[in-house]
This record gives C-alpha cells, sequence and structure tokens, in this order.
C-alpha cells in the first residue's frame, strides 16, 4: 500500500472547478424514467456516503471494527457501481479524479499553474481500509471521506438543481461500462486493497439491466436478448467469486463479449464520443484489429489516408538520405524482422560509437497513444518524429534540409503528386506521409488475438498465463488489456507512466542498484516538473514482446524471465531499495517458478508481424 503522507490542503484549490464542464454533453432533464432511475441511483449512492462517513468516525472511536467498517465501504462502492456506466460517461473527468481515482498522487493544472495532487476517492479508500494497518491510517479514512462526501454531495446538488448530461446515444455507456469491468474491474486495479471483483462487476450490470427495462428509449430495441445476457453473467459471477482462479477467459467467451456485440448491434447516434474517445464504437471484439481508431491519435485523417500515402510513407521510413550525415533512416533503429525494434541496449547514435539515452521500443501498435518516448515529451505522432530529425544524437537535421531533399528527387515529386491532391513536397504532407506508414503497423492478428475470436485454439500454459496477467501477477493494472499497454481504459485517451524502479542490471547480478536514468521529469515538459514523476517511464505495450528484447528502458534486461524476476519481488522497494513514489506495489507477487512459465507462454502468443509486409 502506498504511504499518502501529504496533506490535502490543495485540493481546495481545484476540487469545484467547473464541476458543469466535465462533462461532454449538454445538461438535460432526460426521460421521466431515465430521470427517476438515475436520479434515485445518485441518491442512493448519496446515502450510502453519508453512512460510510458516520461509520468512519465510529471506527476512529473504536465504536465499530474494521470488518463492519469493510461492509460499510462495500456497500458504498456497490452503490455507486450501479450508476457507474452514467455518471463516468458523462461525467468522466470528475469521475476519474475525485469519485474514483487511482491510488496514486496526481498533476492537475489550474490557470497557468500545476499542482501535485494527494489521491481521493473510492479507490483509495478501497486500499486503507482492506490494509492490515487500518488502525494506523484512521485519520487519513476520515480525511478522504470527507473530502469524498463533500465533493459528491456539491456534484448532486447541482445535479438536482441544473439537470443531468444526455447523450445521443444510450447503449454508448453502456458498452464502454462493459470495457471498464473487463479491463479495470476484474484486473483488481479498481479495488486494490479487497479484490472484490465478482460482486462489483454483479452490481454494474444489475445497474445496466435495471436501465435498459426501465427506460423508455430501450422499448424502440428488442432488449430480450441482452437481459438475458445480462441475467446470465450477473450469475457466473455469483458464483465465481475468488480473484485468482476467476476464469477471465470463460468470462469474456461465454458472456462479455456476446453482450458486448449484441448492444453494439443496436442503433443511434454514435457522435458522442468522437472527439473524446480512442475507442472504435463500430468495434465487436476487443482482440480484433478495429478495436481502436488509428486516427484518433494522429493529425492524419482516415479520409486523407491511401495506399499510395503509405507507400510514400515508407519510401520515406526507408530513406538514409534525410539524415544529416546520409547513413540513419528510421529503419535503423527499428527493424522490420525484430518487430521494428534493433535487439541493442541503447540504439546507436549517428556519432560513432556512441549511444542514445534508451532502448529502442517496437513500433508496432505505437501509433495506439497520446504520448510518446519513454519520458513521454511528445503529445503526438507527428511530434515524436520532429523530435528525432532534429536530436544532433540522431537526424540531427531540420525539416528544410529534408523538404529541399525531396524536391530535387524524380521519384519523390511523382509519390507526393499520386499521395496528395496538391502535390506539395512540404512538411505537413511529409509527416502525413510517415505516420500514414506508422499507423498501418497494427498487430492484433496474434494467436492470442485469433483465440479470443475463438478462430484456433493455443496451449493450456498460455491461457494460464494469461489469467495470471489479469489477476494474481498483477500485470494487467498497468498493461491494460486489450493493447497490453498504459493507454488508459475504457476511453484510451490518456497514457500512464509507471515508477518501477528499475535496476542497472537484472536483480540476481550484484550490486542490484536503481537506474540513474530520471526518466519523466526530465521530459522538459513544465506542467510535469514533479517529484512524482521521478524515475517515472511510459507503460509501453507487451505485444510482440517475444521479439523485442533487452526490455525495458535501458535495455538491461535480456530475458522475459528476468523481468518477471524483477517484478515478483516488487520491483526497487520489494529488493529494499530506496525510491521515491513506486507506483508499482511492493508486494511480492510469490509467483512460482511454473507460474512464470505460463505467463511467459502467454506473452509469446501475442507475437504478430504479419504487417512487417505492409506494401
Amino acid at each position: 500500500m502506498k504511504n499518502f503522507a501529504k496533506s490535502y490542503p490543495l485540493l481546495l484549490l481545484v476540487l469545484f472547478i467547473g464541476i458543469a464542464s466535465v462533462s461532454f454533453n449538454s445538461p438535460d432533464k432526460g426521460s421521466a424514467t431515465e430521470k427517476t432511475f438515475i436520479t434515485e441511483g445518485l441518491l442512493n449512492f448519496k446515502t450510502h456516503l453519508e453512512k460510510l462517513k458516520s461509520d468512519v468516525y465510529l471506527f476512529d472511536e473504536d465504536k465499530i471494527n474494521a470488518e463492519q467498517l469493510q461492509k460499510s465501504l462495500r456497500d458504498t462502492r456497490n452503490s455507486y457501481k450501479e450508476i457507474e456506466f452514467y455518471i463516468a460517461y458523462h461525467y468522466p473527468e470528475f469521475s476519474k479524479t475525485h469519485l474514483n481515482a487511482a491510488p496514486l498522487f496526481r498533476i492537475e493544472a489550474a490557470g497557468t499553474a500545476a499542482y501535485t495532487l494527494p489521491p481521493e476517492g473510492l479507490q483509495v479508500l478501497d486500499e486503507l481500509i482492506f490494509s492490515d494497518n487500518i488502525a494506523e491510517q484512521k485519520k487519513k479514512i476520515i480525511e478522504i471521506t470527507d473530502y469524498l462526501y463533500n465533493n459528491y454531495n456539491n456534484f448532486y446538488l447541482s445535479s438536482v438543481k441544473n439537470g443531468l448530461s444526455k447523450g445521443n446515444n444510450k447503449t454508448l455507456p453502456l458498452r464502454i461500462e462493459l470495457i471498464r469491468i473487463y479491463t479495470l474491474g476484474l484486473t483488481g486495479f479498481d479495488t486494490p486493497g479487497s479484490l472484490n471483483i465478482s460482486q462489483e462487476a454483479a452490481f454494474a450490470l444489475t445497474g445496466m439491466k435495471k436501465y435498459i427495462q426501465e427506460d423508455l428509449y430501450f422499448k424502440n430495441y428488442s432488449t430480450q436478448k441482452a437481459v438475458q445476457l445480462l441475467s446470465e453473467s450477473i450469475s457466473y459471477l455469483s458464483k465465481n467469486k475468488d480473484f485468482e482462479t476467476f476464469d477471465r477467459i470463460e468470462f469474456y467467451k461465454k458472456c462479455l463479449q456476446p453482450l458486448y456485440e449484441e448492444l453494439g448491434n443496436w442503433d443511434g447516434n454514435t457522435e458522442d464520443l468522437k472527439e473524446f474517445s480512442g475507442w472504435n464504437v463500430a468495434n465487436k471484439n476487443f482482440f480484433s484489429s478495429d478495436f481502436l481508431d488509428p486516427y484518433f491519435y494522429t493529425i492524419l485523417k482516415s479520409s486523407e489516408d491511401s495506399d499510395d500515402l503509405k507507400a510514400l510513407g515508407k519510401e520515406i521510413f526507408y530513406d538514409q538520405n534525410l539524415s544529416d550525415n546520409g547513413k540513419m533512416s528510421c529503419a535503423s533503429c527499428h527493424l522490420p524482422e525484430n518487430a521494428f525494434t534493433d535487439l541493442k541496449t541503447k540504439s546507436l547514435s549517428n556519432a560513432e560509437g556512441k549511444t542514445v539515452l534508451r532502448n529502442s521500443p517496437s513500433l508496432y501498435n505505437a501509433v495506439f497513444a497520446k504520448r510518446f518516448f519513454y519520458d513521454m515529451r511528445a503529445f503526438y505522432l507527428e511530434q515524436q518524429a520532429e523530435h528525432v530529425i532534429y536530436n544532433d544524437q540522431e537526424f540531427n537535421t531540420s525539416y528544410e534540409s529534408i523538404i529541399k531533399k525531396l524536391k530535387i528527387k524524380s521519384e519523390y515529386k511523382k509519390a507526393f503528386r499520386k499521395a496528395f491532391k496538391n502535390g506539395n513536397i512540404d512538411k505537413q504532407n511529409f509527416s502525413k506521409a510517415l505516420s500514414s506508414y506508422v499507423a498501418s503497423l497494427y498487430s492484433f492478428d496474434s494467436d492470442f488475438d485469433k483465440f479470443m475470436r475463438n478462430e484456433k485454439d493455443i496451449s493450456q500454459d498460455a491461457k494460464k498465463g494469461f489469467n495470471l496477467f489479469m489477476g494474481k501477477a498483477n500485470c494487467a493494472t498497468c498493461h491494460f488489456a486489450p493493447h497490453f499497454s498504459g493507454l488508459v481504459p475504457p476511453f484510451f485517451n490518456e497514457n500512464e507512466s509507471e515508477v518501477l524502479g528499475v535496476t542497472k542490471k537484472p536483480i540476481k547480478t550484484l550490486p542490484v542498484e536503481i537506474d540513474s536514468d530520471q526518466g519523466r521529469i526530465k521530459s522538459n515538459v513544465k506542467k510535469e516538473d514533479s517529484w512524482i514523476y521521478e524515475n517515472s517511464f511510459k507503460t509501453m505495450t507487451v505485444r510482440n514482446i517475444a521479439l523485442t528484447k533487452p526490455y525495458f528502458h535501458n535495455g538491461a534486461f535480456n530475458t522475459l524471465e528476468e523481468v518477471l524476476d524483477f517484478y515478483n519481488e516488487g520491483g526497487a522497494e520489494g529488493l529494499g531499495l530506496k525510491i521515491n513514489n513506486q507506483t508499482l506495489p511492493a508486494d511480492k507477487l510469490n509467483l512460482t517458478e511454473n507460474e512464470i512459465k505460463q505467463i511467459i507462454a502467454f506473452l509469446n502468443s501475442l507475437t504478430d508481424i504479419s504487417k512487417t509486409k505492409v506494401k
């Protein structure tokens, strides 16, 4: 459990900033049945919060025991889960920062300033109240509960006075909730202390079921199949309550995916999320290649892309002449035969005998991100390329120089005319071409993807490894399914970085020391110049990880066994090393050798380099 020793006064600066603005839909009174169902749910949650607030004081006075307080929190969380699909969809920022935020310090902007704020909300309380040292956390529990209650009460009064937000498509919140349940709920991300995954998922599905049955909007649809699937899913959850033995494959295939697809068949306006989320509304299976929309993450738009543009981008990608010394191309550090990595500890620079600062990550699925580089200093794909172009250790050149070189080649003149109506050879078109090629390098056709789509079978070890990855091993609380990276569900519009305390060498090589690279705190992103980002690095995807060794930002780990040994010990803090704000839980995972073997079998099943031969 984290030590949240910092005080909360700074929260008052931002606590009530723009509560109405956190919704991406306009306030609306809604239909009578919707108003009744949601407002009753909001009131029910408020009532449970009031009891929880009372109970934390009673616990402080030793008038109730820990088990009674835990039950009070469980009831409160369950009441929230029943309306989570609605409130977390229509008020996403409010929900994720004040109601159910991850138990981690965060940065929040207020005007031109940025503040480092402690975590708040239900997840934090779950970690504290279900901790072994709950008695030592009494004052902190009271403090966080008071903030939660006051914050929510203000929101509740505002919603009663001004009405609730109402979108154009009422099935989208339901489908988003299914993504949330699978990626954040069943992994234990949402319940870091209690691991009460089945009960909370059942309450979430129950709320969805009531909504479908009671709201007049859904009278336009044949809801019988969806209601039946919801009932079966709730029943499954009631019979499978153990966190470590819960079969996340069976639940997905038997319950969640059929329901997700069925709701996706219902007609309705799908514009609500277009500018807000990378999730593709038309998708029918989490493990299909169309789950995320690559054009959400680039300046390039779908209507602008073409095979000709992709071919031009590929030519640019492999052209060494574009660098200052004429010896380096994008492919110098991202070789297609190595899943677009270079297998080096750290990539070679343009200066003979020197390397760049960090290991070269794979370009497969790289487009699916809102931040780029290990230190997350670039905010979009095109900016990532710009950093490489101007870096004196890499291309060491400029757009002006590159454009001049392109303009003197007849092949490029022809290619730009084919790819663009205006035929211009300029910075904008150059960036779009390169983005088109990189965006084509997606990787969702692995054996595991095919297995989850019922197209083939995989080994029992790989199946068990996936359940370990999603459960006991805690991998999926940072490497979120289905992309298995730090791209945060369910909206997939932000990236996480983590403080692991990666060591200079594998932990069996003495002495064991933390790598000196300070990561994100040195990114030169001014508003993120905070102690919480010291030794923090972007969470990369583990897809194709079997082909992308060596591992971590410093390329110090040569095998997956070495990587899992590090995690199994609880990172730097678990190894007894001093590190500030480790976000990886320091608790030992107690994975057996056989369980590590099974996780690696699953990771190997994520290999797919079929796009290497993209034309």
